[in-house]
């Protein structure tokens, strides 16, 4: 067996990259990396097509949600904004998302909501306000 050659383990039902032989046992590590397990050699052999994509999707997943976490939104972003009150921008952006709403155009309705977001940062952000 060469380092690196994907080989499946029965015993713990998952594919791993063989490492080294340590002892009586084989050293396995999980695709994409992770904490090596022993393994009996005479019980490993090589993943079949479905199992050795399972892994690569599962290391996958894994690297995106190490590197993507997930946060908590800080913004209802599915409402839209409040108007300002005599800022004719911000009517024209509300009548814009309610027309959009009436014509069930959800792409148009989180346009109007970006935009009045965008619209807000730019023409009513003051030093008072939270960021």
């Amino acid at each position: 067996m060469e380092p690196g050659t994907l080989l499946y383990d029965p015993t713990t039902d998952k594919v791993g990259e063989f490492q080294a032989r340590s002892g009586k046992y084989a050293m396995l590590r999980p695709v994409g990396g992770g904490i090596e397990w022993q393994a009996d050699p005479d019980t490993l052999r090589p993943p079949t097509d479905s199992e050795r994509i399972g892994a690569g999707v599962k290391a996958a997943n894994a690297q995106a949600t190490r590197k993507y976490p997930l946060l908590e939104p800080t913004v209802d972003i599915t409402s839209v904004p409040e108007p300002y009150p005599n800022c004719a921008s911000c009517a024209d952006l509300v009548l814009l998302a309610k027309s959009a709403g009436e014509k069930r155009d959800l792409s148009a309705q989180v346009d109007a909501r970006v935009l009045m977001r965008q619209h807000h940062k730019q023409a009513h952000l003051t030093r008072a306000d939270p960021a």
